[in-house]
């Protein structure tokens, strides 16, 4: 079993099969979640010190943020998908 891995930016790397969603931190249920997230010791800055442009949720609770624009992570999330294809047909 291999893990796929995904670039969200600065050289920082999140497993894929770990993402339950990609959004845009813009709306004030996100700014929430990230505020919650901050409280229980849960959020991962990986901005470093950028404009946050998305916000990655991990499937064990923990809130990611990134300097790269979600349509970015997705981008990166399906090559990471169709790399997976491809070598499981070989």
């Amino acid at each position: 079993m291999s893990f796929k891995l995904i670039n969200i930016g600065f050289g920082n790397i999140v497993s894929a099969s770990r993402i339950v969603a990609i959004v845009s931190p813009e709306s004030a249920p996100i700014k929430r979640v990230v505020s919650e997230a901050r409280e229980r010791g849960l959020l991962i800055d990986a901005t470093y010190g950028r404009r946050t442009r998305a916000v990655i949720v991990a499937d064990s609770g923990h809130i990611i943020l990134s300097a790269v624009q979600p349509e970015t992570v997705k981008h990166r999330l399906q090559a990471c998908d169709n790399n997976a294809e491809i070598t499981e047909m070989e």
